[in-house]
C-alpha cells in the first residue's frame, strides 16, 4: 500500500493528539481516544459502512473489517456475528450498529462511555517496567 492510500484510509498521526493534549493518553489505545474526541463520528454501521470508517471502530482490526465486508455480501450483521468473529465486544459496543438492536450506540454522548468502552490494558509507560527489569520480574 502506498503512503498517500494509507493516508487516506488511516489519516494524519495529527488526528491522535491535539494543542491541548499534545500527547497520547496512556488508560487508552490511541484508536479509543480518537473515537471519544469524535463522537459525532458514531455510531458506524457494520452492515452499510465502508472499510475506512469501520477501521476507526475502536476494538475493529483490519482483520475482521475484511472479514466483515465478505460476510455482509450474503447477509446482515448481527452483534452475535460480531462476538463470532472474537471481536471485543466490550470495546466495539458502544460505536456500531448492526441488523439487531444495539441500545448501546444509542449513548454514545454519555460521560462514562471513556469507562464503558475501555478494557483492562492500557498503553506501557517508557520508564515503568524499569524498575521490575533491575529485580527481574518483567
Amino acid at each position: 500500500m502506498d503512503r498517500e492510500r494509507a493516508r487516506h484510509i488511516f489519516g494524519e498521526a495529527s488526528e491522535l493528539t491535539t494543542e491541548q493534549q499534545p500527547n497520547l493518553e496512556a488508560e487508552v489505545d490511541p484508536k479509543l481516544g480518537w473515537a471519544l474526541r469524535h463522537r459525532e463520528f458514531f455510531p458506524v454501521d457494520v452492515n452499510k459502512a465502508g472499510k475506512e470508517a469501520m477501521l476507526r471502530v475502536p476494538g475493529l482490526g483490519a482483520r475482521n473489517v475484511q472479514r466483515i465486508v465478505k460476510i455482509r455480501r450474503w447477509r446482515n450483521l448481527r452483534m452475535e456475528d460480531l462476538a463470532k468473529l472474537r471481536v471485543s465486544m466490550k470495546r466495539v459496543r458502544p460505536f456500531v450498529i448492526a441488523a439487531d438492536h444495539n441500545p448501546e450506540a444509542l449513548r454514545i454522548d454519555r460521560d462514562d462511555l471513556k469507562m464503558r468502552a475501555a478494557t483492562k490494558d492500557r498503553q506501557m509507560l517508557l520508564f515503568e517496567a524499569r524498575a521490575s527489569a533491575v529485580t527481574g520480574e518483567v
